[in-house]
């Protein structure tokens, strides 16, 4: 009796899900490309003149996307690959495990974007509400 509720809200915890990771990673691209809010990742303001700046866009831009559900699925695809590339770049030169690199948050971003390239965006999206061809 309580799978049969836990599975009937499946839809609403994805939902969830993907409109929290969306707002997480959009506040990794306000702070990285607006220096917003101000702490020792701040980025450099609006000058893409290194690879954290252009991860902040990306960040900045998917993140919106993802949070509000619209083009998920491909804006997923880039916010996964931009992690992988990440974590590879940045974190994996510096120790072989993600927990003393630094990079545990890339690499749990990658999945849980990647899980949206095929699962979609779940409930509460404009995708959604868009018809059959946005789910």
């Amino acid at each position: 009796m309580a799978n049969n509720r836990l599975s009937a809200s499946a839809p609403l915890a994805h939902g969830v899900l993907r409109i929290m990771s969306g707002l997480l990673f959009l506040a990794h691209g306000t702070q990285k490309f607006l220096s917003f809010p101000a702490g020792e990742r701040a980025g450099s303001g609006l000058a893409l003149d290194n690879p954290g700046a252009y991860a902040g866009l990306i960040e900045l831009v998917t993140g919106v996307l993802i949070a509000l559900g619209l083009f998920t699925r491909p804006a997923a695809f880039l916010a996964s690959g931009t992690m992988a590339a990440a974590y590879f770049m940045a974190h994996a030169p510096q120790n072989f495990f993600p927990v003393n690199n630094g990079g545990d948050a890339a690499v749990l971003y990658c999945f849980v974007f990647l899980y949206f390239v095929f699962a979609g965006p779940g409930a509460l999206s404009i995708d959604g509400s868009r018809g059959p061809r946005g789910r």
